[in-house]
């Protein structure tokens, strides 16, 4: 009779994980099981349960181990009685990526000779978003929300010459459905600047570039090879690059040394009809400004993400003729969640 091969890999995972990451265990799941067995252990949402008793209570050893959890299932050092084998393991912190250890656990991991992978927090998304961003700026460019939502409702979508109406495009031809208030039509040839020379920032700026926008970014922390992976023009100035912008997207992260970075001043020197992107973080910006000449029709937004979220229903940024708004969506796609997977499961050596 033939013994079936024990898993040497295990992923805990709890449901409020799941909740937020879906499809992630069972990315790394697939990801690990090409070399043998592997273990799932899903913990109830509710449990406080420590990593080691869960296992206990599966019943099997592990010497790899990937711990996916938003709250519970916490690890503690006695639970190493029940994972003799162990050698390498991810912890999760409650905030779902970086570093889960404590000083404590890191201790015992050294005398144990335990090697401890952190939670991949960056670059996992980042084509994710970028992608999306560019979808805003076309969005944006096109009007092709509004469009979408007034031909369900409004067969004057359809009137290439209208008479009257909130703005008569006497000048308009047929298929003509811009805003030419804004900045509209095409990326090709639009002067397009950005905020960031990372992950997501550096893969938007290639979008532009290969549609033949000209396109400059601002970035004080990236080295110059950014900047040229990224196909763009280095700019040295934050006010020299907002000065001459057709489409103005900060694409950094929010921290400290970013928040507010892209002043009201920055903001009122973007020339009129400017459309802006916001797919990361809004308080890059200073989103007072932003929202003042938004809703005095001297720039447009295309905006997943906001000051306020989530954005009252009664918010005066919503349904405007200016104004594209999805609900935070960029970042967690089936590609990115699975790429946050493929890139865990690199760190840990093979079996």
């Amino acid at each position: 009779m033939t013994v079936p091969e024990l898993p040497r890999r295990a992923i805990v995972v709890s449901a409020a994980w799941e909740a937020t990451w879906p499809l992630v265990a069972e990315a790394l799941h697939a990801t690990w099981s090409v070399t043998g067995p592997v273990a799932v252990v899903r913990a109830d949402a509710q449990s406080w349960a420590t990593v080691g008793e869960t296992v206990r209570t599966a019943g099997f050893d592990a010497s790899q181990l990937v711990h996916l959890a938003s709250l519970g299932v916490p690890m503690a050092p006695g639970d190493l009685e029940y994972l003799p084998s162990l050698r390498e393991v991810a912890l999760s912190p409650r905030s779902g990526y970086g570093s889960g250890l404590t000083d404590e656990l890191a201790g015992v991991f050294a005398a144990e000779g335990i090697r401890h992978h952190a939670h991949v927090a960056e670059g996992f998304w980042g084509q994710s978003v970028a992608e999306y961003a560019l979808a805003l700026t076309l969005c944006g460019l096109r009007r092709i929300p509004q469009l979408h939502q007034a031909m369900q409702a409004d067969p004057r979508v359809w009137d290439y010459a209208p008479d009257g109406g909130d703005r008569a495009y006497a000048h308009r031809g047929t298929q003509f459905g811009d805003d030419d208030r804004f900045a509209s039509g095409t990326v090709a040839g639009k002067r397009v600047r950005i905020v960031g020379a990372g992950n997501i920032a550096s893969r938007y700026a290639s979008f532009c570039v290969a549609l033949g926008a000209d396109v400059a970014a601002y970035d004080p922390y990236a080295a110059e090879p950014a900047f040229h992976r990224a196909g763009a023009r280095r700019e040295w100035h934050l006010d020299r690059l907002v000065a001459d912008a057709e489409i103005f997207a900060p694409l950094v992260p929010l921290m400290p040394a970013t928040r507010g970075l892209v002043t009201a001043a920055h903001v009122d020197a973007l020339p009129h009809g400017c459309l802006v992107i916001w797919a990361t973080r809004a308080g890059v910006t200073d989103t007072a400004a932003v929202r003042r000449r938004v809703l005095a029709d001297e720039v447009s937004l295309a905006a997943d993400v906001f000051d306020v979220e989530p954005l009252p229903a009664g918010d005066l940024l919503l349904g405007r003729a200016n104004v594209v708004h999805t609900p935070h969506n960029a970042g967690r796609t089936r590609h990115a969640n699975a790429e946050w997977a493929r890139q865990l499961a690199a760190q840990f050596t093979d079996l």
